[in-house]
């Protein structure tokens, strides 16, 4: 189910995700500001596919384009949609979704991104930006395929 504002800071729910993508044809992209600097950075993925609640919400994601660096590289087919009260992802011995701050798709020692984990820690933040990769902010969409 989503959740929050959808005129603001909004989850749009992974059972609307899994029936929106389960035809891919749509890419996904992240906006993103980082921390510090107010730069901006994107990364797409014309593969994005949300499997059902079933199989756990796994990601299928590829095809990757952008400045920002491939922070979801290598998580294709395995990695399942984690939270605080639904542990699913790869860590060995941490809940990764109670530590950061958000549910989110978290591969091998909680991931190379945090896009949905608590603002203004070290929990929000994108691997591949140059310098830091603490954000300021993000935004994750869906875009149809041309």
């Amino acid at each position: 189910m989503g959740f929050a504002q959808p005129s603001g800071n909004y989850w749009l729910g992974n059972d609307q995700l899994s029936q929106l993508t389960a035809n891919n044809r749509y890419k996904l992209r992240f906006d993103l500001q980082q921390n510090g600097t107010g730069n901006w950075y994107y990364a797409e993925y014309s593969t994005f596919i949300v499997q059902s609640e079933a199989d756990n919400y796994t990601l299928q994601v590829g095809g990757f384009s952008g400045n920002a660096g491939d922070a979801l590289g290598g998580w294709n087919d395995d990695v399942q949609f984690s939270t605080f009260d639904g542990e699913n992802d790869r860590h060995p011995s941490v809940n990764c979704a109670a530590v950061l701050g958000g549910g989110f798709w978290y591969g091998d020692w909680c991931g190379g991104c945090s896009v949905n984990g608590a603002r203004g820690t070290d929990h929000f933040y994108w691997d591949g930006l140059p310098g830091s990769h603490d954000l300021q902010y993000s935004r994750m969409w869906l875009q149809c395929k041309p």
